[in-house]
């Protein structure tokens, strides 16, 4: 695969957009821009992409979508360019009849303002619930959220002593699932899931309405940054705990496939993910899926990012060298710059879809 993986990867929501629009031209395919109704970080238009490769009747459809946590929109946008890129990968594609989906930037917003979170503030894969309905309660974050977010930045002294001995007591998976599993209690807080639904979620739901009406079987790749050793790209099963789907995950992506309630997964349990609305959107389909998620720093660095950037929202008085400190911490917890890293991130992401490919056309 000759490619310049450098030049796949950008330094800002509107170059990547650039590129990534220019890849989908570059290949002969058209896109739909599903405008969001604010402006980015540079005065930039914001919009989620989306790239369809392949007939709209066709019944088998591979989705790759990239920046459902914004920041980490600039791993996932340059592994869809060098895949846009790859005329091998084209090859592949038509070899295999069917349709794979682009969805660049779920959440725009996020992308280009170094947030991982919306508009709203809101963590879109904890957003989907039914919003009629009671909001699932997370007590352990209700006793953490002072000591995540203290009053002051840098917290002082015996706010993190409190939060080691809250390690030392519990645990850090234990800690890790009371902070990142979703809350819906604390607007100004981590992993908030909203009250209602956001514009990402609202938007998504129209695509895959519209995108898998012919639809038969879909497998969906979501890619991550954040989690797990640095340049790992784990897969994470991501549908219901249903033993014949996550048998076929593991027979298209490999034994190695991490399920979250099998406790094999470096990802703790979460309410209000994304993978639902594809049942929505056409209910008798049939599903796999996985996140797969790139390491990048330690679980207590990255929380420590987000607890910084969250802290800034909070504090928009903050220093301005202060604050871009702080984005720059939260950009390199999802992000690294360094041209192994970026090569492993295209090389797994590769693989992934292409055994996906190879799946849906035995199970066709």
């Amino acid at each position: 695969m000759a490619l310049n993986l450098r030049d796949a990867y950008s330094q800002t929501y509107g170059e990547a957009r650039h590129k990534f629009l220019q890849a989908c031209e570059a290949a002969g395919l058209d896109v739909e821009h599903q405008i969001h109704p604010l402006l980015g970080r540079d005065g930039e238009t914001l919009a989620m992409d989306v790239c369809r490769q392949g007939p709209r009747t066709a019944e088998r459809v591979l989705l790759l979508s990239s920046g459902c946590h914004g920041i980490e929109g600039y791993a996932g946008s340059g592994i869809q360019v060098a895949l846009l890129r790859d005329a091998d990968w084209h090859q592949a594609v038509r070899d295999s009849g069917v349709a794979v989906l682009y969805l660049h930037a779920l959440n725009p917003y996020g992308f280009s303002w170094w947030r991982r979170v919306t508009q709203e503030n809101v963590d879109l894969n904890r957003n989907f619930h039914d919003f009629s309905q009671p909001l699932p309660a997370n007590p352990a974050y209700e006793a953490l959220h002072a000591l995540l977010l203290p009053r002051s930045w840098p917290p002082p002294p015996e706010v993190e002593q409190a939060i080691e001995a809250y390690l030392a007591e519990h645990g850090m998976a234990a800690f890790q699932a009371a902070v990142s599993q979703g809350q819906h209690t604390h607007e100004d807080g981590l992993y908030y899931g909203g009250r209602n639904p956001t514009w990402s979620n609202l938007t998504l739901r129209r695509v895959l309405q519209e995108h898998l009406r012919h639809a038969v079987q879909l497998a969906w790749i979501d890619l991550h940054t954040g989690l797990g050793p640095r340049g790992h790209g784990e897969r994470i099963f991501a549908s219901g705990y249903v033993p014949a789907d996550l048998a076929r995950a593991r027979d298209w992506w490999g034994a190695a496939v991490t399920c979250v309630e099998e406790g094999s997964s470096s990802s703790a349990r979460l309410t209000g993910t994304l993978w639902p609305v594809v049942f929505e959107a056409k209910p008798e389909i049939r599903y796999t899926g996985i996140a797969l998620e790139f390491g990048t720093r330690s679980v207590r660095e990255v929380f420590d990012a987000l607890r910084a950037e969250q802290w800034l929202e909070n504090h928009p008085e903050a220093p301005p060298e202060q604050a871009r400190a702080i984005k720059q911490q939260l950009r390199e917890a999802f992000y690294v710059e360094a041209d192994d890293w970026k090569a492993q991130l295209v090389a797994q992401a590769r693989e992934a879809a292409l055994q996906a490919l190879d799946g849906l056309g035995r199970s066709a």
